[in-house]
């Protein structure tokens, strides 16, 4: 559903407020939606990595997009204790690190603070909310092109809407929806996140391999010669797969599949980013995932499982 809300809804009055919010896994993606909702006057605490953190303090975290370039005065912290108090965590690890890094939030979540998951993958509010118990927990669907360009720097390339689930018997959901909208982050609630969610996986599993393995954004990637036939087939499988498990897959996956490169042409995956820093990537919960439930339910995935064993071996290489 689009977002709306009449004047006299809870929602719109906890909107009115600004939120406490604390970004866990401040990276690009945590870092770019920390920024704007700072930006809007939001009360935002990033937790990240030291390097970043140093900057943030003397300098404000720098938000660098096509219409602004801006330092922009948070919070920041290595310390997960930092998110004490949030009304609103914004949980964006990798999805490698999902449980532990649940473990860490939960002596520090106030009861009723909301965690939105902004990560890669399609399980991973499944898995937080067995880590959090009945901690409120909502999965969102992440459409944005970003990139640390260094410490305390984040670039933005591209897009940038959320589409979020709703949480059973409240509105938090929607009081977070209108605060980004507000900030200047197009977000939607709906009720099909699930086929939200397997529409990214696919649009990740088409580019995010091919990608890293030629170290080249998508704009370059496609021009490869049988690149965008490689391409069809793994969108081929991982429709067959989410038919054989029953998902309603939001949308035009092929047609977005399509469009993709023209709108994100110099935008570098974000699992060639990690295998150029010599990181693990989260390729198991891209074509990887497609290949393990391609097992389970009998369905044959044999270009996704090639991209997955390829960037599993370029993990293993070190970088030059």
């Amino acid at each position: 559903m689009t977002l709306a809300a009449p004047p006299s809804t809870p929602a719109t009055f906890l909107n009115a407020m600004p939120l406490k919010v604390a970004v866990m896994g401040a990276g690009a993606v945590g870092c770019y939606y920390g920024g704007m909702l700072a930006r809007a006057g939001h009360e935002v605490t990033l937790i990240a990595r030291p390097q970043h953190v140093q900057v943030i303090r003397a300098h404000g975290l720098r938000v660098q997009t096509s219409a602004f370039d801006e330092h922009i005065v948070v919070a920041a912290s290595s310390d997960v204790a930092a998110v004490q108090g949030a009304q609103l965590v914004l949980f964006c690890v990798k999805s490698t690190d999902t449980e532990s890094a649940g473990l860490q939030l939960l002596p520090h979540l106030a009861p009723d603070a909301l965690v939105l998951t902004l990560q890669n993958g399609v399980d991973n509010a499944d898995r937080l909310r067995a880590v959090l118990g009945p901690q409120p927990v909502a999965a969102a669907v992440v459409y944005v092109a970003t990139e640390m360009a260094g410490p305390g720097h984040v670039r933005h390339h591209g897009r940038g809407e959320l589409v979020i689930e709703p949480v059973a018997g409240s509105l938090l959901s929607d009081a977070v929806a209108l605060a980004l909208a507000a900030a200047g982050v197009p977000t939607q609630v709906s009720d099909n996140v699930r086929g939200a969610l397997w529409a990214k996986l696919i649009l990740n599993c088409a580019y995010n391999a091919v990608s890293a393995i030629a170290q080249a954004p998508y704009g370059l990637t496609v021009q490869g010669e049988g690149i965008q036939d490689v391409m069809a087939d793994v969108v081929a499988e991982c429709l067959a797969v989410a038919l054989a498990d029953g998902v309603q897959v939001d949308g035009d996956v092929v047609g977005a599949v399509a469009r993709l490169a023209a709108s994100m042409p110099t935008q570098m995956s974000s699992t060639a980013q990690d295998l150029a820093r010599g990181k693990t990537t989260e390729i198991d919960y891209l074509n990887g995932f497609i290949v393990q439930r391609g097992q389970a339910l009998g369905v044959s995935t044999p270009t996704n499982r090639v991209l997955w064993a390829l960037v599993k071996l370029l993990e293993s290489v070190p970088p030059k």
